[in-house]
């Protein structure tokens, strides 16, 4: 369970009054995301995000199991969040009932699942008995904010890169093969969704800037920790590179309107785009990282034969 933490007086003052003279500590502008550096591991589905100083791993795998009874066509997709004391100070082992990690399953399960990003469809083997079931597994290394989005980028780059053991069905009984012995089968990924949070700041009095003839509310996109701790308002938006908006979440702040709402999902997607196409271009190192001895095979067999 996440304990409470504090930030000092002085502090708050001197981050408000920076962000009051559109200054962030960091050196970012308000609009400016992290850069996002995604590692793959040497299994497929292992991947580690960084953005800052907030690092995030991730670890999908799958199993064959029964699929629900009211759905019988449909594979299975579970998200396990977990916060360990390496986050940070104020989490404490072996609790994982924290609210923001409720929170930060149910977003990630809306933007994955209902959305239809993965083929859920896909994975039934046979109706009604037998189904895949992947799980993604997300740990938080450590905490300085932004934890939405980088769980988001972690599970989506996952999926993307995940392999599931080739299968043989007949009549009922299913053979699954080996990696060795048949090529693992990439899951049905339908489209990437990308969450972007926005943190909203009140400089004046809540009920006097309700009442003012103009919003003097700051918003800021990727919040670090000490920013998340101040701010009194938040809104994440999820939308992928086709301009599609997934959903949007937003908890306490001043009252949007649709103009306002339309301005955050434009400079959302130009976040998406530009992360997406980072995590496409991961993605291809990585496959040519593992081919890389493919091609000396492939000249040594045709020596061979020649």
């Amino acid at each position: 369970m996440a304990k409470e933490i504090e930030i000092s007086n002085s502090e708050s003052k001197f981050l408000l009054e920076a962000l009051r003279q559109n200054y962030r500590l960091d050196g970012r502008s308000f609009s400016q995301f992290r850069d996002v550096k995604i590692a793959f591991g040497d299994e497929y589905g292992d991947v580690t995000i960084e953005m800052g100083k907030t690092k995030v791993h991730c670890r999908i795998s799958c199993q064959i199991t029964q699929p629900y009874e009211d759905r019988p066509f449909e594979g299975l997709f579970l998200i396990s969040t977990e916060n360990s004391p390496m986050a940070g100070p104020q989490f404490e082992n072996g609790n994982n009932t924290n609210e923001d990690e409720v929170l930060i399953a149910r977003i990630i399960e809306k933007a994955v699942r209902r959305s239809g990003a993965l083929d859920i469809e896909g994975l039934c083997i046979v109706a009604g008995s037998k189904c895949w079931a992947v799980r993604a597994d997300v740990h938080f290394l450590n905490c300085d904010g932004g934890f939405i989005d980088a769980s988001c980028i972690a599970v989506m780059a996952g999926l993307l890169h995940f392999r599931k053991p080739d299968i043989t069905v007949h009549g009922e009984q299913v053979i699954m093969h080996p990696v060795d012995e048949r090529e693992p089968v990439p899951l049905g990924i339908l489209h990437v969704p990308i969450c972007v949070t926005f943190s909203f700041f009140n400089p004046m009095d809540t009920e006097e800037n309700i009442k003012g003839d103009t919003n003097a509310e700051i918003t800021i996109i990727d919040a670090t920790l000490k920013e998340e701790l101040l701010r009194d308002g938040v809104l994440t938006v999820t939308l992928n590179k086709n301009r599609e908006v997934v959903q949007v979440s937003k908890a306490g702040g001043l009252p949007m309107d649709a103009l306002s709402l339309m301005e955050c999902c434009r400079k959302a997607y130009a976040i998406t785009e530009e992360i997406t196409d980072k995590i496409t271009y991961v993605l291809k190192k990585d496959e040519k990282r593992r081919n890389k001895f493919a091609d000396l095979l492939t000249s040594e067999n045709a020596r061979e034969t020649s």
